[in-house]
């Protein structure tokens, strides 16, 4: 319907990057924590945010569940889903690998940071599925022709060992870690004072859900008597 193949693109990622937020919106995203990305799951490890233990539980499920999910696609829509290749993501046309790397990589990192920032305050934490959401298809809507537009390494793994696609895959692998751990160096040095942290390693806090990981406690919410939230003052 839709001539511009920019909008269709555009509207498309806009329905696709939906998935997370809603994930972290549902009652399992907000006792999880709604990763759904090793690289999210990385950067929260990095800032003290998870035990190594669930880290490595955690990146074993995101990785599972990524195979799982390609091959019950390719189970369910056959030739359907080879018309896409898979879903696998790959370098696009004419584009220099260090180019894909690196806007993988940059994206990634951009990404994550954000998430921390929103994370950092009590104001932004709760809209951070929102801003997620808007962001991921922008990212989308922008590298997906350079790309793939993958930005999560389980995401592009699933459909790798489906299709037993490995060509240029290690750029999937490498930059979204690099990219996590830019982040958080980043967010270090913007908050040089210390004054911020990142409050929680779930993308959406509820604080009738529990955080179920090791050694990490929730955020003190507090609450009016109608059960309205009060946010705390921030200092400057």
């Amino acid at each position: 319907m839709l001539p511009n193949s920019s909008a269709r693109r555009l509207i498309a990622e806009l329905i696709l990057a939906t998935s997370g937020p809603l994930v972290a919106l549902s009652p399992l995203g907000k006792l999880s924590g709604a990763h759904l990305n090793p690289a999210l799951s990385l950067a929260f490890w990095l800032q003290g945010k998870m035990h190594p233990h669930d880290l490595v539980r955690y990146l074993g499920s995101q990785l599972l569940g990524a195979v799982l999910g390609a091959g019950l696609a390719v189970l369910i829509w056959k030739e359907w889903a080879a018309r896409v290749h898979n879903g696998v993501t790959a370098p696009g046309m004419g584009y220099p690998i260090w180019g894909v790397f690196l806007s993988e990589m940059g994206l990634i990192c951009l990404l994550v940071l954000a998430i921390f920032l929103f994370l950092s305050s009590h104001r932004l934490m709760r809209w951070t599925p929102l801003m997620s959401w808007l962001l991921v298809a922008f990212i989308y809507w922008l590298v997906a022709p350079i790309s793939g537009s993958s930005l999560n390494p389980a995401r592009s793994f699933g459909p790798a060992l489906v299709s037993w696609f490995w060509r240029d895959q290690w750029v999937y692998v490498l930059a979204s870690p690099i990219g996590a751990l830019l982040a958080v160096g980043l967010f270090r040095l913007l908050n040089g004072g210390g004054i911020h942290d990142v409050l929680t390693p779930k993308l959406f806090h509820d604080p009738r859900y529990r955080c179920i990981f090791k050694h990490i406690k929730a955020p003190q919410v507090n609450t009016d008597q109608d059960g309205k939230l009060l946010v705390p003052r921030e200092k400057n």
